[in-house]
């Protein structure tokens, strides 16, 4: 069953063509990782899939309800006068969830990201693995069937980015969202996804797509498999080719 799909989109902005015409088909509980040169049009193809804006031309098809699509973003977006329960609450306050019930289930999505007796901290308070990881709960908390990911991990360091990869995929494993992840490092890519779509350069259209084999959850050594390497030099090779299309 396909959650969400972009056909033949193009989207348009004064300065010029921005994405396509670019296609894209999500199937229900599959990881997506969307890559391609800066300025390709990847997080504009995120803004389409959460209904942020609409193509100028083309059609975008999602099956998840109102609160069933959750998107993280660059920066952790935090309000710094909430607390982490606060800000991991909002969503829920805002579909009138009664207050108690909203904590409860804030302080239940913290503890699923690490963050348990974190609740109290403001985003002041925090390190940005640790605000990534109240953003992280922020969309959780609705458990939503289409998750969003548009480079989370960019700010971050190396062992806080291979931390939170293997923390979403076990999150992943428990209620098997669709989840597009978006991000410019090609071995992120591989080890999250199970396809990974290569676009041009802008306007964005797609070069191709390589397949990733492995169970995810990745089991512990992937990376050092020789399955991982080749599957990096493959989307390696179509970004080459896309800087040149």
């Amino acid at each position: 069953m396909t959650t969400a799909a972009l056909t033949d989109v193009e989207v348009d902005y004064p300065r010029g063509p921005a994405l396509g015409p670019f296609g894209l088909a999500l199937a229900a509980g599959e990881i997506v990782a969307l890559v391609g040169p800066s300025g390709c049009g990847k997080s504009t193809a995120m803004r389409l899939l959460a209904g942020l804006e609409a193509p100028t031309r083309g059609e975008v098809s999602r099956t998840p309800g109102r609160g069933e699509t959750a998107v993280v973003f660059q920066a952790p977006t935090l309000a710094p006068w909430r607390t982490a329960r606060a800000n991991a609450a909002l969503p829920l306050e805002l579909a009138g969830v009664d207050g108690s019930e909203a904590r409860a289930r804030a302080d239940a999505a913290l503890a699923r990201v690490g963050l348990k007796g974190a609740e109290a901290a403001r985003p002041a308070q925090l390190s940005g693995g640790m605000a990534m990881r109240v953003s992280l709960a922020r969309a959780l908390v609705t458990n939503p069937k289409l998750l969003l990911l548009d480079e989370p991990f960019a700010a971050l360091d190396e062992i806080t980015r291979r931390a939170l990869a293997d923390d979403i995929l076990a999150l992943w494993a428990e209620t098997r969202p669709a989840i597009v992840f978006v991000t410019h490092n090609v071995e992120e890519a591989v080890y999250m996804a199970s396809r990974v779509v290569v676009m041009s350069k802008g306007p964005g259209r797609t070069v191709g797509e390589v397949a990733v084999e492995g169970a995810l959850p990745r089991a512990p050594g992937f990376r050092t498999t020789q399955a991982f390497r080749a599957q990096v030099e493959a989307v390696s090779a179509l970004l080459v080719k896309g800087m040149a299309a």
